[in-house]
């Protein structure tokens, strides 16, 4: 495989910087790194992005994600490794993702089990995490971005 051309976010000196600043607002909104790398995960799984699986697995061990969890996260519903606010981010963030898959995209029961786990600002930084990681599996797909090229 190779890349159809550098990933815009590159490309257009001006995007990574600002990316990079959204990035860093996600980590100051006190969600668990953790949480936060297995979010970006299971969206790059959901859209097929293999740099950010690849990416994602990495930052996610990095983290402190073990190898069991990082195995799972596409079976989160059914594998006994994951916290309940762990699982009301994966929801959400699935939902959010997933916005054409039904009507009312992120229902208010998704809603409040999130809600339940994460305050206004965390909230924010999870919604916020899964834009950015929907923004780059977009770009790293659209582009054909190699897993591993990035280093």
């Amino acid at each position: 495989m190779q890349s159809r051309m550098q990933n815009p976010a590159v490309v257009l000196s001006d995007a990574m910087p600002a990316i990079q600043s959204l990035f860093k607002a996600v980590h100051s909104g006190g969600v668990d790194a953790r949480t936060l790398e297995l979010v970006h995960l299971r969206v790059s799984q959901i859209n097929g992005c293999s740099a950010c699986v690849d990416g994602g697995a990495k930052s996610a061990r990095k983290a402190g994600v073990n190898d069991e969890r990082l195995a799972t996260v596409a079976a989160w519903r059914e594998a006994p490794y994951f916290t309940e606010p762990e699982r009301a981010a994966l929801a959400l963030a699935e939902s959010a993702t997933r916005l054409a898959d039904r009507p009312d995209a992120v229902n208010d029961e998704v809603w409040d089990a999130a809600a339940t786990h994460f305050d206004e600002k965390q909230l924010a930084a999870l919604v916020l995490m899964v834009g950015v990681t929907n923004l780059f599996n977009r770009l790293n797909a659209s582009t054909r971005q190699i897993a591993g090229a990035w280093g």
